[in-house]
């Protein structure tokens, strides 16, 4: 019975080596940094969307991860033999505490007020006030017919 014991504490030992960290979702505020630990050495990393946020690598076991736009995907690092060391999906979310969202007639019209009040993209938010944010932040100007 004790040699029994001991070879399944073996095996839930060598399960446990062998699988890559995979941690939960990263939520990475909209325009923020924050850092991630490895418990590896990394030699490769893949992130899913660089639309939706950036990665640098500080050294082999430390990488930052921005948020450039709101959404989901994911974040894959591997050690020199290929082996997958760490996975998460990264949730890139907006600052709710600085927001404040005003209604007029039935529109939303969103602001990021630190230090001053300042327009803000926010999903809901009035179709031209949101067309406009994004216009704005990507440096498009709209060519009208007049």
């Amino acid at each position: 019975m004790r040699m029994f014991s001991k070879m399944c504490t073996l095996s839930v030992v060598a399960i446990g080596l062998g699988q890559a960290a995979i941690a939960g979702p990263l939520s990475v505020e909209l325009n923020k940094t924050i850092p991630v630990h490895l418990r590896g050495t990394a030699a490769s990393v893949v992130l899913g969307s660089p639309s939706i946020a950036d990665v640098a690598v500080h050294d082999e076991n430390l990488l930052f991860v921005t948020g450039k736009s709101f959404g989901t995907t994911n974040l894959l690092v591997f050690d020199k033999a290929g082996r997958q060391i760490y996975s998460s999906n990264i949730v890139v979310v907006a600052d709710e505490a600085n927001l404040v969202t005003v209604n007029r007639s039935g529109s939303n019209f969103t602001y990021d007020c630190v230090p001053n009040c300042r327009p803000t993209i926010s999903v809901g938010d009035d179709s031209g006030h949101f067309d406009e944010q994004i216009q704005q932040r990507i440096g498009v100007k709209q060519i009208t017919d007049d």
